[in-house]
């Protein structure tokens, strides 16, 4: 899926994913998407909360091997 944005958490476990995506969404504009791919499973869940929280959209998640990809539309 093509982003407007991409992210790499590779490596990173919580809530470092969360850190850095909420860090790279408040430099982009309303409606921009941002993909962020990380290795931690627990990211899943994790960025289901944080997009009912923050008000952003998630509208894309899939396992890729061990990679855990999200797609969030900002708000």
């Amino acid at each position: 899926m093509a982003a407007d944005r991409e992210l790499d958490a590779r490596g990173l476990n919580c809530p470092l994913p969360i850190l850095k995506a909420k860090k790279a969404l408040a430099e982009m504009h309303s409606g921009q998407t941002l993909k962020v791919v990380a290795t931690d499973a627990g990211s899943v869940r994790d960025f289901q909360a944080f997009a009912k929280q923050t008000g952003n959209l998630l509208v894309h998640q899939e396992t890729l091997g061990g990679d855990f990809v999200s797609v969030l539309k900002r708000r």
